[in-house]
């Protein structure tokens, strides 16, 4: 909107983490008359005859991004060697931080949580159980009614609720678009038995686990579909 003449930014660091990033913005800025000014460096893009300096100093804080990243991945990596592991409970169901900082049960949440477990072992599909929830009335981690397949499905397969954790199932591919990738190998992952209280028995959680690669291996629907994905139905007895 025109509103803007000059920016005074503390460091090229603090401007952007990468140089295409850095080298972009400062470009766009100037086509639209607006100058930078970098203190750390001393640099004014508005005096600036070349970007060389700058696409420079972008480098150095490129690579400073890339080492304390590193070494933050180093931390955590030797936390779970050690068992510490980070618990999400914004988003965990059944679970808060306790006074001793260790994970304590809420009993509402672990009725739900209980209810999940045994309609699906009764023969529930997904969206039967969704639907059931629904119906009763019982509230999601956000406070919704509406629950939906995938939140089930990550219900039944998430191995805390057997009192393990399993750390690192995910990771960032690029430290600079933030994008993540399933680890399927790429990186270890850490396995803490015996973590905290669980909710669902070994023994309830393992037969879950059987019951869902049973229904997986199911035929197909028809030979037709691409993904040759089985349906479990759970509308009549017999299916």
């Amino acid at each position: 909107e025109k509103k803007i003449d000059h920016i005074i930014t503390k460091s090229i660091s603090r401007f952007a983490r990468n140089i295409v990033d850095s080298i972009k913005y400062i470009r766009e800025l100037k086509a639209l008359g607006i100058s930078i000014y970098f203190e750390k460096e001393n640099i004014d893009t508005g005096e600036m005859t070349s970007e060389m300096m700058v696409a420079l100093y972008s480098v150095f804080a490129q690579a400073e991004s890339e080492s304390i990243s590193n070494n933050v991945k180093l931390g955590k990596r030797f936390n779970y060697k050690l068992g510490r592991v980070p618990m999400m409970y914004g988003t965990l169901l059944g679970y808060r931080k306790g006074e001793d900082g260790n994970p304590e049960i809420i009993p509402e949440e672990a009725e739900i949580i209980e209810i999940i477990y045994t309609k699906f072992l009764e023969g529930y599909s997904y969206h039967g159980i969704a639907q059931y929830l629904m119906e009763k009335g019982y509230k999601t981690k956000k406070g919704k009614t509406e629950w939906k397949r995938s939140v089930i499905q990550g219900i039944l397969h998430n191995e805390k609720y057997r009192g393990d954790v399993l750390v690192q199932k995910t990771y960032v591919v690029d430290l600079f678009t933030k994008k993540i990738a399933k680890n399927t190998g790429e990186l270890p992952m850490y396995l803490i038995r015996n973590h905290h209280i669980p909710i669902i028995t070994p023994e309830v959680y393992d037969q879950v686990q059987v019951e869902c690669a049973r229904r997986n291996s199911l035929k197909p629907v028809s030979e037709k579909t691409v993904s040759k994905k089985s349906r479990f139905n759970s509308k009549y007895a017999l299916t």
